[in-house]
């Protein structure tokens, strides 16, 4: 997997380099700013960018809109030390396909890069279920309010659960006494709720979080 590295730090990036390297990523090239990401990524076309999110002028995250506008094909992985909610939920937004932390264990990282070529997401441990709780929360309400409820109703989490274990549109229907417009419907109202672009991303969240079989308020 042809990869770039984007970080405004020299020894991180000829360290993470020469790891990468030594695990069978090719990588093609570095960036120390975001500017520089966008013209390395025009020029060197790479499969991967791994994405640092903190960089003076333009940061991680709008360099990562920018190139899903100009490069929708690009997959790109914010890895940094930055663990906040806030953080993560706008590098979604703006289109990343994982987040990594550069705390994690390298066997950890490796598993979770090595994923992408399934189509599995890589998260660090426990982020991506950080992340589907926060966007299926209500607008207005914070993380701890008492009484308040996910944004999944009972029956989009049993319809989750369902595609999780691998059914079909057709199966789910069967199986819930739906028609299946009923059930996709429900699946684009749960991919609008959490703000993921397709099942495929919604499948790879939740099953591997374990999130398809959590209750969910009405």
């Amino acid at each position: 997997m042809k990869t770039l590295l984007v970080d405004d730090q020299a020894l991180v990036l000829e360290g993470l380099r020469s790891f990468l390297e030594a695990h069978g990523f090719a990588v093609v090239g570095t960036a120390r700013s975001g500017a520089e990401a966008l013209l390395k990524v025009d020029m060197l076309r790479p499969d991967l960018v791994l994405m640092d999110i903190q960089m003076a002028g333009l940061d991680g995250i709008e360099t990562t809109r920018s190139l899903k506008k100009e490069h929708p094909e690009a997959k790109i992985v914010m890895l940094t030390a930055v663990e906040d909610d806030d953080s993560l939920v706008a590098a979604m937004q703006a289109g990343a396909e994982g987040y990594l932390l550069k705390d994690m264990e390298p066997d950890d990282f490796v598993s979770q890069l090595a994923g992408l070529a399934a189509s599995e997401l890589p998260f660090a441990p426990g982020l991506a279920k950080r992340l589907l709780r926060k966007l299926s929360r209500p607008p207005g309400e914070k993380a701890g309010d008492s009484g308040g409820q996910p944004g999944l109703t009972v029956r989009q989490a049993e319809l989750l659960q369902l595609l999780t274990e691998g059914l079909t549109y057709k199966e789910i229907a069967a199986r819930l006494g739906l028609t299946v417009a009923t059930v996709r419907y429900h699946i684009n109202e749960i991919l609008a709720k959490t703000r993921l672009a397709n099942r495929t991303q919604l499948i790879a969240h939740a099953s591997r979080q374990g999130l398809g079989g959590e209750k969910a308020g009405r």
